[in-house]
């Protein structure tokens, strides 16, 4: 998988991604079930290092009944000491006995306690912090957008997403891969691993409530399939759907998506564009790179701005939207702005794509009511 840059502010649900200039090892978090494990053979092998260590000193003890320890005796009267049971019944004789006993089996009886209670309490408290802070997600869940495929495509689309001004609480990424997982950790977005054609998997995504669905894993068919369970399960959301070819796009169309962007034939046409014209090239290069340049945004029209052609506008507009549909700048249809119409505009990408050019920010929209 290819790596990215990424954002130095951005911040994990689960982990807090590394500030610019910091070093920051990556962090391997252990299930609860591993770190009770360590600990349980941790656990064990004090237990028989102490049982070794009394077996040794067997002569300096002394049994009840006046017999000569044997190895099971030990074991027996190592596991009686460092669980605090002690019945008595095999004591600590010699000075030796006695010293091993005070510096050593005493010692290693507080830290046997201390591995089988702090053992319990860290599974609990992590099992119940994790399942706390899921439901309080799935609570919260909700017109959110799904990312299904977390490879170049999905990650340039949410780093757009981010960009705009959405929130990273409101991205949820499904993709079956552990780099994907960790990827995807790392820029601080939730997780549903699994198969996204799949519906139990798509239900925990919640796709069922999200107003977008964005779906790139690098395979036409399950971009087919997944986008008909979506629609399946939530006939109301947006889909834009990745097809690596355009024969496939009609397909997809017919599953159900929105939008269907053709990476094959956009690729193609760049690079044909780039040669026939370097600076043509270059220019559409820059109004498919977010950050700096030119940027492509949709905008709401202005009430100062009603009335008048698209021309006259202060941004440069290439297309007008007018009851979902979108018109040409150069279409009759729109010769003259009106109430309710939003605009797609070429702008410097210093400003912000989905607000009003700065200081208009005051101005009325020409889609709200008086």
């Amino acid at each position: 998988m290819p790596d990215d840059q990424r954002s130095d502010s951005a911040r994990g649900r689960w982990v807090d991604a590394p500030r610019t200039g910091r070093i920051a090892l990556p962090e391997h978090i252990r299930s609860p079930w591993w770190q009770l494990t360590r600990r349980l053979l941790m656990a064990i092998g004090l237990l028989v290092g102490t049982m070794l260590i009394v077996y040794v000193d067997r002569g300096g003890y002394r049994d009840s009944n006046g017999d000569p320890l044997s190895l099971i005796d030990a074991f027996y009267y190592t596991t009686v000491t460092l669980s605090t049971t002690g019945y008595g019944d095999i004591t600590p004789a010699s000075d030796s006995a006695r010293l091993v006993n005070a510096f050593v089996v005493t010692p290693a009886r507080i830290a046997f306690l201390v591995l089988l209670i702090g053992t319990t309490l860290e599974v609990l408290a992590t099992r119940g912090r994790e399942q706390i802070r899921i439901a309080r997600w799935r609570k919260n869940m909700g017109h959110h957008v799904v990312v299904v495929g977390y490879g170049t495509k999905g990650r340039s689309a949410v780093d757009t997403l981010i960009n705009n001004g959405l929130e990273r609480d409101a991205i949820v990424v499904v993709d079956p891969s552990q780099s994907a997982l960790e990827e995807a950790h790392a820029d601080g977005l939730a997780v549903i691993t699994g198969d996204a054609t799949r519906r139990d998997v798509l239900n925990r995504a919640g796709v069922a409530t999200a107003d977008q669905v964005i779906i790139t894993t690098d395979r036409d068919d399950t971009n087919v399939l997944t986008t008909l369970t979506v629609r399946q399960l939530n006939p109301e959301s947006w889909i834009v759907t990745a097809a690596r070819e355009q024969e496939n796009a009609p397909l997809m169309k017919q599953s159900g998506a929105n939008s269907v962007i053709t990476s094959s034939d956009a690729v193609g046409r760049l690079l044909g564009l780039s040669s026939l014209s370097p600076t043509l090239g270059s220019v559409m290069e820059d109004l498919l790179t977010y950050g700096e340049g030119l940027e492509v945004a949709e905008r709401d029209l202005l009430v100062g701005e009603v009335g008048k052609q698209p021309q006259q506008v202060p941004d440069q507009v290439i297309a007008v939207v007018r009851d979902e549909k979108v018109f040409r700048y150069f279409d009759p249809v729109v010769t003259q702005l009106a109430r309710g119409d939003r605009l797609i505009v070429v702008r410097p990408a210093k400003e912000l794509p989905w607000a009003p050019r700065p200081g208009t920010h005051d101005e009325d929209l020409a889609s709200e009511e008086f």
